[in-house]
């Protein structure tokens, strides 16, 4: 078997084309997680919590993760999966857009056809997305993964960056049949792209790497064992959920929390979050950069960068809970903004370092240990959207909407915290960079 350490890998360019895969999945789950929500609870009236435990399913439909990693695993090549997984996304995302317009007339049908849309969504995103980031850690050298995953996981925001811009722009001012327009749009220009971008590609770029592993034969069960047993990667899977759970508390709750505080419009909210994508892209070129001149001179450390992005998180978000206690008068645009970039700068850390584990086991496969860990993601992102949710409904009802938020703010922060606690804990090894790692 081909070493894998010198193993070439795929080039730039197959690695841009991977990152255009990333933004269409980014930009369908956009509309899902972000616009909709916004929509059931401000202009339809519904409670928080509806369109929050829709997202927290999607999300627990996630957990097959690991068998569509384990099965791209064994089969000669993974782009067919992650077709099928795009495919299902978009089914899906249509289906809760249109779902969503039908609230107001027939809420409890409504309800039934929104669950089969966010269900088709996590089938879609779980196997579409494992699919691709078993493909990235098990086709990408070792030197060019630390920028592979700044690159594609800043294409990715960038995605939902330019589907939030396109989308705020056009569905002021709001109508039912506006929505279905935009979404419908949006979800047929990022699907085009992504199979466009996967034309051929694992054909004449992927034909003369190494072979997959020592355990493609293995079973799924002999493959979770294996990961359980490996405590570096046991310990990365509970740091992968509480950080997860404190990234995506504010998913659910920014929206509404720029309506109800500050009196946005469903248009300018949209470009808010847009905005705080685009803060997200930032940071993930300052992590990637930034990474790459430390490594020339230190070393790659992973951890370094996670702990700077979580803390840097909790203080975003601590004015936050600021901004909703002091009101207009607070500077909501650049603290989201500040908040994005710190938020980016913590997340391509954290998949560099997952991405470079990816490859360490025997038996598992890049797939399944990407879906490991893409399932515990899943658990948290479902957990942190319908924690940040519920409190916030709970604390409304307590009080008012000012205190509501500022509470949900600061568990997120504290959460924050907690999570770079367990990353200084684990003691994460990054690959090295070299020189000329970027050209």
């Amino acid at each position: 078997m081909a070493s894998r350490a010198s193993d070439p890998g795929i080039g730039w360019l197959s690695i841009v084309r991977l990152g255009l895969v990333q933004a269409a999945i980014g930009a369908m789950v956009m509309l899902a997680t972000s616009m909709l929500n916004r929509v059931m609870v401000v202009e339809y009236g519904v409670v928080a919590a509806v369109p929050a435990g829709l997202v927290a399913w999607h999300y627990a439909v996630q957990l097959t993760r690991p068998i569509w990693g384990h099965r791209s695993d064994r089969s000669a090549r993974r782009t067919p999966w992650i077709m099928m997984g795009l495919g299902i996304q978009a089914l899906g995302t249509v289906i809760a857009v249109d779902a969503t317009i039908l609230i107001p007339q027939w809420y409890g049908p409504a309800l039934v056809l929104a669950i089969l849309g966010f269900t088709l969504i996590g089938i879609g995103v779980g196997m579409a997305g494992t699919a691709l980031l078993a493909l990235i850690a098990s086709r990408v050298s070792v030197a060019r993964k630390p920028a592979a995953a700044a690159l594609t996981w800043t294409m990715m925001i960038a995605g939902i960056v330019v589907a939030a811009g396109v989308s705020g722009k056009y569905l002021d001012p709001f109508a039912a049949d506006r929505l279905a327009i935009v979404a419908s749009m949006v979800v047929l220009c990022a699907f085009s792209i992504a199979l466009l971008a996967l034309r051929g590609l694992e054909v004449r770029s992927l034909s003369l790497s190494a072979p997959r592993g020592e355990g493609e034969g293995a079973s799924f069960g002999q493959v979770l064992a294996e990961i359980r047993a490996d405590p570096r990667a046991w310990r990365f899977t509970g740091f992968v959920f509480i950080s997860m759970v404190a990234y995506s508390i504010q998913d659910l709750v920014l929206e509404p929390f720029a309506g109800l505080v500050f009196d946005m419009t469903p248009g300018q909210s949209t470009q808010l979050a847009g905005l705080q994508h685009g803060g997200i892209l930032l940071g993930m070129l300052i992590a990637g950069a930034g990474g790459t001149l430390h490594a020339r001179r230190y070393g790659r450390n992973p951890t370094l960068w996670i702990v700077l992005g979580c803390t840097g998180s909790a203080v975003m978000l601590a004015g936050l809970a600021l901004a909703a206690l002091t009101g207009r008068a607070w500077p909501l645009t650049a603290n989201i903004f500040c908040l994005g970039v710190a938020n980016g700068v913590f997340a391509v850390a954290a998949v560099g370092a997952m991405l470079s584990m990816a490859s360490d086991g025997r038996t598992a496969g890049e797939g399944a240990r990407m879906g490991v860990w893409g399932a515990a993601q899943a658990i948290a992102f479902g957990t942190g959207g319908l924690l940040g949710a519920l409190l916030l409904d709970l604390m409304r009802t307590m009080g008012a909407d000012n205190a509501a938020f500022a509470t949900v703010f600061a568990v997120e922060g504290v959460m924050f915290i907690a999570a770079a606690l367990v990353a200084v804990g684990i003691r994460l090894r990054g690959a090295s960079t070299p020189k000329g790692a970027f050209t």
